[in-house]
């Protein structure tokens, strides 16, 4: 036994210190209770086979597609509209709307996907971004508490009472309690923020090194020369191949790319296929042609073959685009710049190579304060000429690999990774919705943890994920190395009766005095504790504590796993003590004292409330 506490306490001295990774702590500590023999092999690698570590990673796949589709941004920013340049109506709105994103997937992810949306939104309505930050933060860990899903403490009472032998809870079990930490939350913050997060110096703006593609695309003016024609039924092009019809050759045009809509009877599973403009490539019925040039060789090669010449300024995926944007799916564009020491120096842009080695095209030249669009097949290129190529984005990144011809300016795979599949957007919610159907109604006999994972899985098979490594991408190992290798701790604190003994102490202590007391022995150790430890391992050592400690005084566990579960999640006073909270510091230009100043006071009224509520949620 006191082995197993000597692990304890040095596993929580190294998560308070952070100078180690938390997972490594971790698995140190599974490692000290194997060595030890105070667990057996099984016993110690259970926690890599939990189904709440199972169902923890397929909901980050699953909120990953979610992001890559634009799904919660899109969602987000039209709910964010309605609060026009009310500061009050902003306020309030970022809450509700990041704590009912935080319901569905992590805080972190809530946090990054509202963070951009948030400062625009501020800088429109003359609005001191720093007074929304913060309770932005800490709206996406309140949020976390309305669903079963919602945040890792949640899972992880689930199995404790689980594996006691006590009723599971339903998915939205956290309902009621989330409800009152938003509703709190509202009415703490809005003073606190106007009192404490005034206006601040603004530091200068860090320089970009970068550009967007959207930037690329106005800098080149690429929506002014691009247009586009549908090759119609019964149009001649329809079988004919791009060297056959001459487009470059007898109207002096630059096919950039071709695109296919696939399956456009349905809105749910449409797909789009990009390919880039290749000689022997065979045009089919529907086809979408972006070309760049002059508008009357357009319209002359339009006529000629019969095709429809559509509205050059919206594009095919939009019927309310706005003007000059332009979609980048599988396809995109970069810069190149060209030092002297290029081959490709003095050499006409159609003897180049690029096209026929890398698979790139190029679309504009910038020399100097210069925009070169047309006619480059005969171009000649110039030391330090910046050339934008389009191309797949991992043809781009190919581009790497000759460092002595070119530098690639940005990263191409980085920026791909960012470009949302937004028609896939429909599809990545009827998956969601489809999980969250299944997870909801017990007449329905999938087990949560199957129905996380099909939803996983369908996100990636349908293409709301780029492939199966983007998939990978979105799960946060460290998370669930930390989980999965604490759980069996609870195992080692039962079969050393370690935990037997701290409960029954506990019990003992504050039991006495009732349990309203030791509910808040319990609420305010927790939340003391999130302060140094993260909320996943503070949630995995007291959660089988607090459930004997409970039995220990005759009360219903129920209370005080969610005491655990909050105090856990409810913790504002620090900057460090959840990811959220370190990722706005640096936007809302924070100092530690903002915290304290108003993350304490939110953390001790919430602590009141919860005390007082979750009796009478789950009486004792």
């Amino acid at each position: 036994m006191y082995i197993t506490l000597a692990i304890l306490v040095l596993s929580a001295v190294f998560f308070m210190n952070g100078r180690v990774r938390s997972d490594l702590v971790a698995l140190c500590a599974l490692l000290g209770l194997l060595v030890f023999q105070i667990l057996t092999p099984e016993e110690a690698l259970a926690g890599f086979a939990n189904p709440i570590v199972i169902m923890m990673i397929g909901l980050f796949v699953v909120g990953g597609a979610i992001f890559q589709t634009g799904l919660a941004k899109m969602v987000s920013s039209r709910i964010l509209g309605l609060a026009g340049n009310s500061e009050l109506k902003l306020f309030i709105l970022v809450m509700l709307v990041t704590a009912a994103i935080g319901a569905f997937i992590s805080n972190t992810g809530t946090v990054a996907l509202m963070l951009p949306i948030v400062v625009s939104l501020a800088a429109n309505a003359n609005m001191n971004v720093s007074r929304v930050l913060m309770p932005l933060a800490f709206a996406s860990s309140m949020g976390g508490m309305l669903t079963l899903i919602g945040t890792a403490p949640n899972l992880v009472i689930q199995n404790v009472l689980t594996d006691a032998g006590y009723q599971p809870l339903t998915f939205f079990s956290f309902t009621p309690v989330g409800l009152v930490c938003i509703l709190t939350g509202i009415i703490v913050l809005i003073p606190l923020s106007r009192w404490f997060l005034g206006p601040k110096k603004e530091k200068k703006q860090q320089r970009q090194t970068g550009k967007s593609l959207g930037e690329l695309v106005r800098e080149y003016q690429l929506a002014d020369s691009l247009f586009r024609v549908r090759v119609s039924a019964g149009s001649p092009a329809g079988g004919q191949t791009v060297r056959e019809l001459g487009i470059q050759q007898q109207y002096d045009l630059n096919l950039v790319e071709i695109r296919r809509i696939q399956s456009p009877q349905s809105h749910f599973l449409k797909s789009v296929s990009q390919q880039l403009a290749d000689p022997d490539t065979t045009l089919r019925d529907g086809d979408i042609l972006y070309l760049m040039g002059l508008f009357e060789n357009v319209q002359r090669f339009a006529a000629d073959c019969r095709l429809e010449l559509m509205d050059t300024h919206t594009t095919e995926q939009r019927t309310e685009g706005k003007p000059g944007t332009l979609d980048f799916y599988d396809i995109g564009i970069a810069e190149i710049l060209l030092p002297p020491t290029s081959r490709l120096v003095n050499t006409p842009v159609g003897e180049s190579g690029l096209r026929e080695q890398y698979d790139v095209n190029v679309l504009g030249i910038r020399r100097k304060n210069e925009y070169l669009l047309s006619g480059l097949k005969d171009t000649k290129m110039h030391s330090g000429d910046i050339l934008l190529v389009q191309g797949a984005w991992h043809d781009i990144s190919r581009l790497d690999g000759e460092p002595s011809e070119w530098v690639v300016l940005g990263q191409p795979l980085a920026e791909a990774s960012r470009v949302t599949l937004d028609y896939k957007a429909p599809l990545a919610a009827a998956i969601m919705v489809l999980m969250i159907a299944c997870m909801m109604f017990d007449f329905i006999p999938i087990a949560p943890v199957t129905a996380v994972m099909i939803a996983a899985v369908l996100m990636v098979l349908t293409g709301c994920l780029r492939n199966v490594e983007a998939a990978y991408k979105t799960i946060n190992w460290e998370s669930i190395v930390l989980i999965a290798a604490m759980l069996p701790m609870s195992v080692a604190l039962e079969k050393t009766g370690a935990s037997e003994l701290l409960s029954r102490q506990l019990a003992q202590g504050l039991g006495s005095y009732g349990p309203v007391v030791l509910l808040a022995g319990v609420y305010f150790t927790t939340s003391l504790m999130t302060m140094f430890i993260s909320n996943t391992a503070t949630a995995v050592l007291l959660a089988p504590v607090a459930l004997h400690a409970a039995v220990e005084i005759g009360a219903s566990p129920y209370p005080f796993l969610f005491a655990v579960a909050v105090g856990a999640s409810m913790c504002f006073a620090s900057p460090f003590s959840t990811p959220p909270n370190a990722l706005v510091m640096q936007a809302g230009q924070y100092t530690f004292k903002d915290y304290i100043k108003v993350g304490l006071p939110l953390q001790v009224i919430m602590g009141i409330i919860m005390i007082l509520i979750l009796p009478l949620l789950f009486p004792f």
